[in-house]
């Protein structure tokens, strides 16, 4: 039955770009060379295969003096070809890893969830009980209530967020713009509310849904939250960090950013 609900949630749930926007060969001594990278030292790509035999690419985005690794998940309508150019940001500006999986330990991970990314997010926060915190970003209550705003959780929705961050053990950010026609404020504002450590929110002011890498405030809340985790790891605090939302910020212009398909669950 897994297997069922895996497959129809790929067909109607996922829409990266067709074609990619990226290209993977093998060289000559059988590393895995992604298109546009040759320059950079610090990136490595990999092929990984699935439980389901389907194989997937992973790159590894090192930063010679990263405190943490990011296990970024993204949306369902990009691919690595055009998120390649945000991992580089984050890793400058952050000074951290960005890598699917990459033999860390849980106390050096920070998972990091966007859209529809918040579903494997939040399944592997709420197995791995000593991770160093989650990231939210424009996250999902689950696959129905983007659709429908239903109040149990069925079995066929694979993305059982509003369940699995009860069982989130670190310190959890979110980040969701106040503007987003896609996945509606109250959403994230409910992941706030259910998470066990919470850290404080970045609800950012007319912010949509697939812009936020757009505003100034965005990279500084992310750097204000890898610090603080870079401090706690140094310590063992007695309470729980519980901050207040931050309504002060500032609205700035647009830019262009990735679409949803007209398929897509999350439309």
């Amino acid at each position: 039955m897994g297997n069922v609900t895996s497959n129809v949630a790929a067909k109607f749930a996922f829409f990266p770009p067709d074609p990619p926007t990226y290209d993977v060969n093998k060289a000559e001594d059988g590393t895995v060379v992604f298109s546009g990278l040759t320059a950079d030292k610090n990136a490595e790509v990999h092929l990984l295969e699935t439980k389901g035999g389907n194989k997937i690419v992973a790159t590894f985005w090192k930063h010679p003096f990263a405190r943490f690794t990011l296990l970024y998940s993204h949306g369902n309508a990009a691919d690595l070809g055009q998120m390649h150019e945000l991992f580089i940001e984050l890793r400058a500006h952050l000074r951290v890893n960005i890598m699917r999986e990459y033999n860390i330990k849980q106390e050096d991970l920070i998972l990091y969830g966007q859209s529809v990314g918040s579903g494997p997010t939040l399944h592997l926060g709420s197995r791995l009980k000593k991770l160093r915190g989650l990231v939210l970003h424009s996250a999902i209550l689950s696959g129905i209530r983007v659709l429908y705003p239903v109040k149990m959780t069925f079995w066929f929705d694979i993305f059982k967020n509003i369940d699995k961050i009860r069982h989130v053990s670190c310190p959890v950010l979110v980040i969701h713009g106040t503007n987003d026609d896609i996945v509606d404020l109250s959403h994230g504002k409910r992941l706030w509310e259910l998470s066990k450590e919470k850290y404080d929110p970045l609800w950012v002011k007319g912010g949509g849904h697939c812009n936020l890498e757009t505003y100034p405030e965005y990279i500084k809340h992310l750097r204000k939250f890898i610090n603080a985790m870079e401090k706690l790891a140094l310590t063992k605090p007695t309470n729980k960090q519980q901050l207040t939302p931050n309504s002060s910020m500032t609205e700035v212009k647009h830019n262009k950013c990735l679409r949803f398909g007209k398929r897509s669950l999350v439309k």
